[in-house]
């Protein structure tokens, strides 16, 4: 619950060390992220060429100020750095550990472009934080004059913490409306613990509760209250739920037991990391130990489940992907520690069929061939007659990415729009749905992309909602005045 005291987090890779000897090479996350910070930060900062045209803001979401923080990293002014950075990002030390900075900032460094390696700005973006949180420079929120209105959030993940933590430093009352027991979304029960640590998470919300921000843990709108009864509690509503439908695969024998979501199968093991019983996990069905794991997708929930059962120990594990390396949507730094921590990637390959008897004995699959470019650019993957092939599997874990839920049917709201993706219909200037007052932001408008965008969209919202809010109030103020006239 949110008041809760904080658990320690025992890391996945703790938890469930590897059994091969060649599995030691996987370190503490933690440790490695330690000795960087000793030793490189201030040279990696120094590389930086401070160059006129800043590529690395520009393809940051939230235009971070990074030749600048870079800069005083390199003067030792790490406090300066730290606060500049901050400035513009309410989770530095969370998108240091799990931005795709390949894909945004360090992807677009003048440096990687000569063929020299990219500074490492997302290293020195946690390290400079983490060291904030270390010397207490971290401050807590500084809350505004009370304005006598309240914002409900409805989901805890990246942007619903950023607009709780915005509007309740403008002195609005916030309440946080989220359906697990603990606050975080994705960050917390979505991301393994050795990419980011629950700790780091759980710091960041003691930080709002701290601040007067009210958590509602174990809430589901449509069960504990509809759309409507928290639209008369608030002032204003955020939905920032997320995306969590799991996308389907049509084969015959999908559902046959050990065939499993992505979703649950990492909850469980964060789970585990807390320290909380989970059935499913301690009865075998999502535990990798010992067992021949296959994978199909090739984003970074896909990379994330195949990192997490090497830690677990399972005896194989295989990712299968239908498009090759090059097409891939997940990050190719996450695709180079895979293979390094030992799974095998099978690429332009699908599944057709899963067979086995009480449980999932193997996939069976075939080979694709990229043909003509779809509407989005991307050469479209086609079977390849005759070459079918089978593989061995005792769990295999779906990771196709994720569609919005039916927020309209769950939130007794059958008047809020959706879009033909089924993500929240909302006006692009005041960001507010088809509902008057009620607002959303992140995945659910979006479709499933980057904790960083989530944030950015937090951000954004929160400037949105502030005015709204504000016009409000002086309605309010006017007609109350013409009432004593």
């Amino acid at each position: 619950m949110a008041n809760e005291p904080m658990l320690k987090f025992v890391g996945v890779g703790q938890a469930f060390p590897p059994k091969r000897e060649a599995d030691a090479r996987i370190a503490d996350f933690g440790e490695i992220a330690a000795r960087y910070s000793d030793d490189k930060a201030g040279e990696q900062a120094s590389r930086c060429s401070q160059c006129g045209v800043p590529y690395c803001s520009t393809h940051c979401p939230l235009h971070n100020h990074i030749p600048d923080w870079l800069r005083l990293t390199t003067e030792g002014r790490l406090r300066e750095a730290y606060e500049l950075s901050n400035a513009t990002s309410t989770m530095p030390e969370i998108c240091g550990r799990i931005c795709p900075q390949d894909r945004l900032c360090e992807g677009n460094c003048v440096i990687e472009f000569s063929g020299h390696g990219a500074v490492t700005i997302g290293s020195v973006e946690k390290y400079i934080t983490d060291t904030a949180w270390e010397r207490g420079w971290v401050e807590p929120v500084q809350v505004g004059p009370a304005r006598g209105q309240s914002v409900g959030v409805i989901g805890a993940g990246p942007a619903g913490l950023t607009v709780a933590e915005l509007m309740r430093a403008r002195g609005y009352d916030v309440h946080v409306y989220d359906r697990h027991d603990r606050a975080g979304g994705l960050l917390t029960y979505g991301i393994p613990g050795f990419k980011l640590e629950k700790p780091v998470v759980q710091r960041r919300v003691q930080r709002l509760i701290d601040a007067g921000i009210v958590f509602h843990q174990d809430f589901e709108v449509g069960r504990d209250a509809t759309l409507d009864e928290l639209r008369d509690r608030h002032d204003a509503i955020l939905i920032a739920t997320g995306v969590y439908k799991p996308r389907a695969i049509k084969a015959p024998g999908v559902g046959a037991p050990g065939i499993v979501e992505a979703l649950d199968y990492l909850t469980a093991s964060n789970r585990k990391g807390f320290g909380d019983a989970v059935p499913s996990f301690d009865e075998g069905p999502l535990d990798a130990k010992g067992k021949n794991v296959v994978v199909i997708g090739g984003g970074d929930t896909a990379m994330d489940c195949v990192r997490t059962a090497i830690r677990q120990g399972a005896a194989s594990v295989k990712c299968l992907y239908r498009r090759d390396r090059a097409n891939m949507p997940g990050s190719q730094r996450e695709t180079k520690n895979a293979e390094e921590e030992g799974v095998e990637f099978v690429w332009l390959s699908a599944p057709e069929a899963f067979d086995g008897g009480e449980t999932v004995g193997g996939v069976r699959a075939i080979r694709m061939r990229l043909g003509e470019p779809d509407m989005s650019g991307r050469r479209t993957p086609e079977p390849d007659p005759g070459s079918e092939f089978r593989i061995e599997a005792d769990l295999v874990i779906k990771a196709l990415g994720f569609d919005p839920e039916d927020l309209p049917g769950m939130f007794g709201a059958p008047e809020l729009s959706v879009t033909r993706w089924g993500t929240l219909r909302v006006d692009h200037k005041t960001m507010q749905t088809s509902l008057e007052g009620v607002f959303a932001a992140g995945d659910i408008v979006r479709g499933a992309s980057l904790v960083v965008w989530a944030i950015r969209d937090g951000r954004d919202v929160a400037v949105r909602m502030h005015a709204y809010l504000k016009a409000k109030a002086e309605r309010v103020e006017l007609a109350a005045g013409k009432v004593a006239a």
